[in-house]
């Protein structure tokens, strides 16, 4: 919940290129093709276990002004980012999602991974609650 109203927070979250500043993982991430809408490709740079790599994100879905849905994927990994907001009050709740599928060898190593994840998501929680509440 941030004490910000959702016509301020669903176009700052369906612009993806904002998770630099909300998620802590992401070093870069920039729009490579589309309009911001369904089918539009973000390149994102992140940080995870002192390693960086990068995704190319597609835009699922857009909904109204309450869902987005995301996919980024790589040769390892899948993830499916999901935003799920509504009104409260005055201000926005989110509900946010984050899936990974891994390939590869990552895919053996994936239980060591949960916890990180865990901690990676907890951190950009906080992150985002208090970006969001500056809008």
């Amino acid at each position: 919940m941030v004490d910000t109203p959702i016509d301020r927070v669903f176009p700052y979250l369906a612009d993806f290129s904002n998770a630099v500043d909300w998620d802590p993982g992401t070093v870069t991430c920039e729009r490579v093709s589309g309009d911001g809408g369904v089918g539009t490709t973000y390149r994102n740079v992140s940080k995870f276990l002192g390693r960086e790599t990068e995704l190319t994100y597609v835009v699922e879905e857009l909904e109204g002004n309450h869902k987005i849905v995301l996919r980024g994927s790589n040769d390892t990994v899948s993830a499916r980012d999901t935003m799920v907001m509504r009104p409260d009050g005055t201000g926005t709740e989110i509900l946010y999602t984050a899936e990974f599928e891994f390939s590869g060898a990552a895919k053996y190593v994936e239980p060591l991974l949960r916890l990180p994840l865990k901690k990676l998501g907890d951190d950009a929680a906080k992150q985002m609650n208090a970006v969001l509440s500056r809008l």
